[in-house]
């Protein structure tokens, strides 16, 4: 079940970046409508696992975009 949670929400910030570019976490967080913090780096980590995501760091936010 939270396999399946987790993947879903990835699904959910993959398409949020795909539309929108790059994105601080906080704005995932509120593209997405996940509730959490924690649930958006759970699937941030699922889809850098999968090679998807590019990170930077700004002025201490951390971005994130599709590669």
């Amino acid at each position: 079940k939270m396999i399946e949670f987790i993947g879903n929400n990835a699904g959910l910030v993959w398409h949020a970046l795909n539309e929108n570019g790059q994105m601080s976490v906080k704005n995932l967080k509120k593209a997405t409508k996940i509730k959490a913090e924690k649930d958006v780096y759970a699937a941030l980590g699922w889809l850098a696992k999968e090679g998807k995501l590019v990170f930077a760091e700004e002025k201490g936010e951390i971005l994130v975009s599709l590669l």
